[in-house]
């Protein structure tokens, strides 16, 4: 069983974000004990601008879910996202026609969103942000990406793994007390 900080960034021109036109930007993840929140090798991303949108997509379905599920266990925030977004990418691209039902129902997961949703006692503002110490939210990914500040990209998605992980490993120190 390898659970994975797993998480992704897209770049969308519009408002709202669109898995059917946006573009994955990068996919990241990091191998980490489940009982202890450490990390058990480094933080792997994967860049479009470095392999194109398709290949990156081909390379993280090769590797996490053409096999075993339990191979790959994405642990993240608002996983609903990502599986939506890869979803319907693995579609455009002819790598896979599951639905995002299948995907819940095939592949074990941990989503950590419920515990912001908790603290804030309500759906809206509750971000990684604002249980975490990361310090941007999302927002900041849009002009990064537009502007090709690809080390900003990069700095940031290394600062939000280090803020989950750190995160897992105080809710997994407190989770006796809370239980």
């Amino acid at each position: 069983m390898e659970a994975h900080f797993f998480d992704l960034e897209t770049y969308s021109s519009g408002d709202r974000p669109d898995p059917e036109t946006d573009t994955i930007i990068t996919v990241q993840f990091q191998k980490f004990d489940l009982n202890t929140g450490e990390p058990l090798g480094r933080l792997q991303i994967l860049k479009q601008w470095e392999l194109g949108e398709e290949e990156m997509l081909r390379m993280l379905h090769k590797w996490f879910f053409s096999s075993n599920p339990w191979r790959f266990i994405p642990v993240g925030f608002n996983l609903n996202f990502e599986w939506r977004f890869l979803v319907a990418k693995f579609q455009q691209y002819g790598i896979d026609n599951r639905s995002v039902s299948d995907f819940f129902e095939t592949y074990p997961q941990l989503d950590l969103k419920v515990f912001a949703v908790i603290k804030q006692g309500s759906f809206k503002g509750a971000s990684l942000s604002s249980i975490s110490n990361k310090q941007e939210d999302g927002e900041v990914i849009k002009e990064l990406y537009e502007d090709k500040n690809y080390q900003g990209l990069v700095e940031y998605v290394e600062q939000e793994a280090e803020s989950f992980l750190d995160l897992y490993k105080k809710i997994r120190k407190n989770i006796d007390e809370i239980l």
